[in-house]
């Protein structure tokens, strides 16, 4: 099907645009003078209360301009859905699409990987397929740092093998980025697939570490830790990674298909991280040892070289005091 052309001053399509990311990808966009149009099924793997007050703060950003147009708008939607996806891009021929929709974490993906490739391998196809119909002059597409798998070499970079994922929800990331390359291959659309490490801040999901200690070791209530505490993760605050979503759709244009780590390159053991937030927390962490799970990985930990140069990317947050905005963003308990 021969593509529709897109409106050059069109808005930007944020996928997902109600999650932990998403909400912040939204509001970069429109704090860079773009209108973005929002879609999300709240999906009920989190409370749709807590992504109502996600998508509240970008509701002030997103007011009426001089043409009295809202620069924000949500189109409730399933990704998966291609009549629904077909007919949001018709009306609003966005001028690119910032994918960050999808069905998240690695312990649930073992337990339904039905349902994990369906959404993030389907509903990608379906995305692709209406952002080239659409006309539309580039992809974002967010993929993640579980794709390495538990690969021998660290850090990380973007030309080592990763066709060996240990978990479900990895393997969909991977296939989202197979797809992207045939996709450019085929169409010549520009597509970035930019990896995140491990994201962390406020508004962060409710069942991801950070989140769930700070709130359990602030009531003295136990925490569970599997493994011995030596397996690390390289977490990334979100101001970071949205710096490095607006720099990649800046970019992308020029590369074709690419893609892109962005983590911040400075791994955090798990015992490190409890110490950390006993510390912001003021309250010393109770915690219940159990054995490593399966499909989860030892380290991760991004090689920043590609990113730097091409990308101009700098994380800027150190983890203690990314940790202590996330506290103070929930009112400290």
């Amino acid at each position: 099907m021969e593509p529709i052309s897109h409106s050059v001053d069109g808005p930007i399509l944020v996928t997902g645009a109600a999650g932990f990311i998403g909400s912040h990808a939204a509001r970069g966009l429109l704090a860079r003078g773009h209108s973005v149009v929002g879609i999300d099924n709240f999906d009920p793997y989190y409370s749709a209360e807590l992504k109502q007050q996600n998508l509240s703060t970008i509701s002030a950003m997103g007011l009426p301009g001089p043409d009295s147009k809202p620069r924000f708008v949500l189109e409730r939607a399933d990704i998966c859905d291609r009549v629904a996806i077909q007919d949001v891009f018709e009306r609003y021929r966005p001028q690119g699409v910032v994918h960050l929709a999808a069905k998240a974490g690695v312990r649930p993906s073992i337990a339904d990987p039905v349902a994990y490739s369906r959404v993030n391998v389907m509903g990608t196809s379906v995305i692709l397929a209406a952002a080239h119909r659409a006309g539309c002059d580039r992809i974002i597409l967010a993929s993640s740092s579980s794709v390495y798998g538990n690969c021998p070499s660290a850090p990380f970079h973007e030309g080592l093998d990763v066709n060996a994922p240990i978990s479900p929800y990895a393997a969909t990331k991977r296939a989202c980025e197979l797809l992207a390359h045939t996709h450019n291959h085929i169409t010549g659309q520009p597509v970035a697939c930019l990896r995140f490490f491990t994201v962390y801040g406020p508004r962060q999901r409710p069942d991801l570490a950070i989140a769930s200690f700070l709130k359990k070791v602030s009531k003295g209530e136990t925490i569970k830790v599997y493994g011995d505490g030596s397996s690390s993760r390289d977490y990334t605050f979100v101001s970071d990674i949205v710096a490095g979503i607006l720099a990649a759709w800046e970019r992308a244009p020029r590369y074709g298909y690419r893609v892109w780590n962005l983590g911040n390159s400075s791994p955090v053991t798990l015992t490190e991280m409890i110490a950390t937030i006993s510390r912001v927390v003021g309250r010393e962490a109770v915690v219940e040892r159990l054995p490593m799970q399966m499909g989860d990985v030892e380290r991760t930990w991004a090689d920043l070289t590609r990113s730097k140069a091409e990308l101009g990317y700098e994380p800027k947050v150190g983890f203690e005091e990314g940790v202590r905005a996330q506290w103070e963003a929930v009112g400290q308990g």
